[in-house]
């Protein structure tokens, strides 16, 4: 199956790029695939620090991924006063 990722704020300039389609195993989950792109994309954080949000909902890491899907990688957000 292919999902697309979505590279959002400072992992798009890690990744040198806003997207990219990505190939898995039909039944595969967001902890295979973050860890999959970190694999591919050198310079991304630990998996388990990266948040997911699947189709626009924030989604765990044993979300199982359907063909087709979008899924976005958001940093962690800081910073504030």
């Amino acid at each position: 199956m292919l999902v697309t990722v979505v590279f959002l704020a400072s992992y798009r300039e890690i990744a040198g790029t806003a997207t990219a389609r990505i190939a898995l195993a039909a039944g595969s989950t967001i902890s295979e695939l973050v860890a999959q792109v970190c694999a591919q994309f050198p310079g991304l954080p630990d998996p388990e620090r990266i948040v997911a949000a699947v189709n626009n909902e924030y989604r765990e890491p044993d979300y199982i991924l359907d063909d087709g899907d979008e899924v976005a990688l958001i940093p962690p957000v800081s910073g504030g006063s």
